[in-house]
């Protein structure tokens, strides 16, 4: 069994002892999250949502919280001695996934 789920904007396959990276939660490890913004679920029976899956949820414990690899920028402008150098770590939550309630 296998669901959509929605979260920071983005939709993600998940299944049951998977683990993701999602962006930011305010938990921490060790807590228990849930999901509710359930997209679709599949499986024996395919469940589609308009827009959401009314009852439906996703269970899952915080593993960590981090920040990903840093990426950097860097504007130059030819023969204006001008250059911006800049970097940029996001934060993220790394989720397992417990259940799918459906």
């Amino acid at each position: 069994m296998y669901a959509i789920i929605e979260t920071g904007g983005k939709q993600l396959k998940v299944e049951a002892g998977q683990a993701i990276y999602v962006e930011k939660i305010a938990a921490d490890a060790g807590e228990k999250v849930t999901f509710d913004r359930i997209v679709l679920v599949g499986g024996d029976k395919t469940v589609v949502g308009k827009p959401f899956i009314d009852g439906a949820s996703v269970t899952g414990t915080v593993e960590k919280q981090g920040r990903a690899k840093k990426v950097v920028t860097f504007k130059y402008k030819a023969k204006k001695h001008s250059h911006t150098k800049q970097g940029h770590r996001q934060p993220y939550t790394k989720v397992v996934i417990d259940a799918i309630n459906a």
